[in-house]
């Protein structure tokens, strides 16, 4: 983006300050899809204007090339003069102009609705602006002003952009905050809050585009409350929103796609799944994408500012900036009480499995893994990859590594990662302060004050391949590490489908894996093992439990080769769990329970304690939010408890016959 900043300098003062931007978007066909744009750019030199779709968007880091759904592009200047419009490459055109004011017109189309894409039908449009807006060679720094004509009147914008005295106009400073800005335009369900703080109270904004009611969203709103004060908690005060208010855009229906995306006041959170079904699921979004307003939004990796969007922009350190955030936003909704201690445990041992099982972590670094988001970051290609070998998502990679820095500062150092992360932010508290990976092991070292602790953490389980010791560090607090299935035998992690023929190997064999080790990979069909036809996982089950680790059996099987045979080496099966010691038969110790209860017990203090609830739809009581099910009748707790019904109507009673006198 500096190319177009000097672009913009090169104008001058008085050009410059004649230049603005202003878009007008209508929906005239949103039932399929489509929304009709105009941009007009005000002050353009004489000669040509290079105008963009962009082909990456903030916070996600692999190229999407928005401009293979622009169409009808064309362009005017003063009095409607048409323009001549040339393509450069597909994501850029350039406009002949005599200077002054030019205005292009598009027609874009839009069906996903998520993080990354503008999803537009009736019933509402969803705005993720590159995906949706064109812009110019040197208009980066200029004011942009947009229009928005919602399809229907009554419907209600909701966005970080700047709201002005009319409610369908709004601004941005430049490029930068426009394109990190998503609108929600649709019939919306809002809430509002106000935390104090001692920088001034924020506004908190809840807006929800859902087929429930709205005592679900009453609820969820206490839920977001919850998890607010919670985060509020880890950096002592919340982020200095640009405007005073952060806005959450929520889309739960069953036609979105689910995604959680980041911005500076505000985040997308979408879910075909509804308030009432999954509040848990979608609280761990909000929370994961609300942290997300301190880290990555002002703590920011250096290599993602600023925010190109011509190109894939890579990261070293996106195991900072989501992994951490991924720890983080599970960690929290065990300290708010949203999720029990053995959905987060069990959690815990899912995100261990993956991490410490996956071969690729001995291939690459979780710094070199942060740099391959371009190629993951739903991104898209038609190519088979290794990646079941050779990578591991930064996401749990980064949440490893802070369960294992978070204990071992608490248990050596008396420290604990919440101080670290305040001290990341008080160095690093806007995107104008950018970090880098050597930052943070240098304060990592102050923090510490063991600049040799630091050195140690970095080199061994950050820039190397070491892991921590887990088992021993959970072991502190109270928590067993094991495996899961204690002496099962298995023929891997592989995922197998059952068919008339065999168990087909539907995923890469996995190195060190029984059929790995025997030949087999995706796309091999199991027919015969130990001389039995097994059609089904569920058969397979069956036969292994029959048979003892490290013993061998034949295979017949079916590949490219052709018809062929082996032996397969069975092993044990290496999923792990982490179950609190009183559930496993270990004693735990009050110094275990002290530290577990500082590590994930609430923070917040109690004047500002959210009480949230989940209710018995049988027997009418109430429950903490983390309870699941009824401890009484076995009902599924529901986040509303519906009214009573009515009594019946009394019955009117028949008159009685009039007595005749005579």
């Amino acid at each position: 983006m500096i190319r177009l900043a000097l672009a913009a300098l090169l104008l001058g003062p008085t050009a410059a300050a004649a230049q603005s931007v202003a878009y007008d978007l209508s929906f005239p066909n949103a039932a399929h899809h489509e929304a009709e744009i105009a941009v007009t750019f005000s002050g353009a030199t004489a000669g040509a204007l290079v105008v963009h779709m962009s082909r990456s968007s903030p916070g996600r880091y692999a190229v999407h090339d928005f401009a293979k759904n622009v169409y009808r592009l064309r362009a005017e200047g003063a009095g409607g003069k048409a323009l001549a419009v040339e393509p450069l490459d597909p994501s850029t055109w350039r406009v002949a102009t005599d200077g002054g004011a030019v205005t292009v017109r598009y027609t874009l189309f839009g069906d996903r609705t998520g993080g990354t894409y503008t999803g537009i039908d009736p019933t509402h449009a969803h705005l993720n602006m590159p995906a949706t807006l064109l812009w110019a060679d040197g208009f980066d720094e200029r004011p942009v002003t947009l229009t928005f004509h919602p399809a229907d009147p009554s419907w209600r914008i909701a966005t970080q952009l700047v709201p002005t005295g009319q409610p369908t106009v709004f601004t941005a400073p430049g490029l930068q905050y426009l394109m990190d800005s998503p609108t929600e335009i649709g019939p919306l369900t809002v809430r509002e809050w106000t935390v104090p703080g001692a920088a001034g109270p924020k506004t908190l904004r809840l807006t929800v585009h859902h087929d429930g009611t709205d005592a679900e969203v009453d609820a969820y709103a206490k839920l977001a409350q919850a998890i607010v004060a919670e985060e509020k908690q880890v950096f002592g005060e919340l982020a200095p929103y640009d405007h005073g208010t952060y806005t959450f855009l929520a889309d739960y229906r069953p036609t979105v796609n689910g995604d959680g995306m980041e911005h500076r006041n505000s985040t997308i959170i979408t879910s075909s799944r509804s308030l009432a079904g999954s509040p848990v699921d979608l609280a761990n979004t909000l929370a994961h994408e609300f942290f997300h307003s301190w880290n990555v939004e002002r703590m920011r990796p250096k290599s993602l500012e600023p925010f190109d969007f011509t190109r894939a922009n890579p990261s070293g350190e996106l195991w900072f900036a989501e992994g951490f955030t991924n720890y983080y936003g599970n960690l929290l909704l065990r300290r708010a009480r949203v999720q029990s201690e053995d959905r987060w445990s069990k959690g815990l041992g899912s995100t261990l499995t993956s991490v410490l099982g996956g071969p690729g972590r001995q291939l690459r670094t979780a710094v070199e893994m942060s740099r391959q988001a371009p190629f993951v970051d739903a991104a898209t290609s038609i190519d088979p990859t290794s990646f079941g070998n050779t990578y591991v998502s930064y996401y749990p990679f980064g949440e490893v590594i802070a369960l294992g820095l978070d204990l071992t500062l608490r248990t050596r150092l008396n420290r604990t990662l919440d101080g670290f992360m305040r001290a990341v932010w008080t160095a690093h508290p806007d995107v104008n302060q950018p970090y880098t990976t050597a930052d943070l092991r240098r304060h990592l070292a102050d923090f510490s004050g063991n600049p040799a602790f630091a050195d140690s953490i970095f080199s061994r389980y950050i820039e190397g391949h070491e892991a921590m010791d887990y088992r021993a560090l959970l072991g502190r607090a109270g928590f067993t590490l094991r495996r899961a299935h204690l002496g099962r035998a298995s023929l891997g992690p592989e995922r197998l489908m059952g068919n008339a023929a065999g168990l087909i190997v539907g995923s890469q064999a996995t190195v060190g894996s029984p059929l790995y080790a025997a030949g087999l990979d995706r796309g091999d069909t199991l027919r015969l093992i130990a001389g039995q036809r097994v059609t089904t996982t569920a058969e397979l089950d069956t036969l292994l439990a029959h048979h003892r680790i490290g013993e061998k059996l034949p295979v017949a099987y079916a590949g490219r080769a052709g018809q062929r045979e082996t032996t397969i080496t069975l092993a044990e099966d290496a999923a792990l769990e982490v179950v609190p010691n009183e559930r496993a038969g270990v004693a735990v110790t009050p110094e275990m329970l002290a530290l577990r209860s500082a590590w994930l017990d609430s923070k917040v203090p109690a004047a500002e304690h959210v009480a949230i609830e989940r209710f018995c739809t049988v027997c009418r009581r109430a429950f903490p939010f983390e309870t699941s099910f009824c401890p009484f009748d076995g009902t599924a707790l529901s986040l509303t408890l519906p009214p009573l019904p009515a009594p019946p109507a009394a019955p009117t009673p028949e008159p009685k016959p009039r007595s005749r006198r005579r």
